[in-house]
């Protein structure tokens, strides 16, 4: 992977700052929601100081360059949380379930047996989000808010997934608050406690309904390529 030639050690202390700054803001709303900070496309040298500060939620989407980043890291820090954040293959699971502490995209019964699988070679216990299409979107993956109490019901009775909560990625160009609103409502209805909303744009949106983790990338690392 090719990355743009920056002056490291500007980002380095600029990410720093950025970050404080959004958990300062973060602590005045909701002290229990976590920020993710999204390191996808970003080299571990702009990624170090972040955890030299504390930061251990890190969320990447190519399982490619997760791997290349983040395997010596993860075995030297293990408190180091690795958060899938992006669609997964049915055939690149196999790949996820050791290095991600997390999976925030759980959209298809497939992929549910898939991981299902692959956690029993591996003994682990990946803590898990449904992705829910909240907006109906024919172009978006995800499951039917309507099917979502089901198909919890079938990952944790049959496969044995250990579902956390809900994620969502509300529509764009409309007010993400009516969506937000909506999973937390959907939350409560099915009895799961944890949400996973809210990007760099709208995150201060999705802590006051109560979002448990929040997803923010360019406002730490800037802007990215990719």
């Amino acid at each position: 992977m090719i990355y743009k030639v920056v002056d490291v050690r500007f980002i380095m202390h600029n990410a720093v700052a950025k970050l404080i700054s959004i958990q300062q803001e973060i602590q005045k709303k909701n002290s229990k929601t976590k920020i993710i900070a999204v390191s996808k496309t970003f080299p571990i040298d702009e990624i170090m100081p972040l955890i030299k500060h504390g930061q251990r939620d890190f969320g990447e989407n190519k399982i490619q360059e997760a791997i290349q980043k983040w395997t010596s890291i993860k075995k030297g820090l293990i408190d180091i949380n690795l958060h899938m954040i992006g669609k997964i293959q049915s055939n690149k699971v196999k790949f996820v379930v050791p290095l991600f502490d997390y999976i925030h995209s759980l959209d298809s019964l497939k992929l549910a047996e898939k991981i299902s699988n692959e956690q029993k070679k591996y003994k682990k216990d990946i803590k898990i989000f449904i992705q829910v299409n909240i907006g109906n979107e024919a172009q978006k993956s995800g499951i039917s808010p309507n099917d979502v109490g089901d198909f919890k019901d079938k990952c944790v009775n049959e496969l044995n997934l250990n579902i956390v909560g809900l994620m969502c990625l509300p529509p764009k160009n409309k007010e993400a608050s009516i969506y937000f609103n909506e999973m937390n409502l959907l939350l409560k209805k099915i009895n799961l406690k944890e949400l996973s909303m809210g990007m760099s744009n709208d995150y201060l949106e999705a802590i006051n309904y109560s979002s448990s983790y929040v997803r923010i990338g360019s406002k730490i690392f800037g802007s990215r390529d990719q």
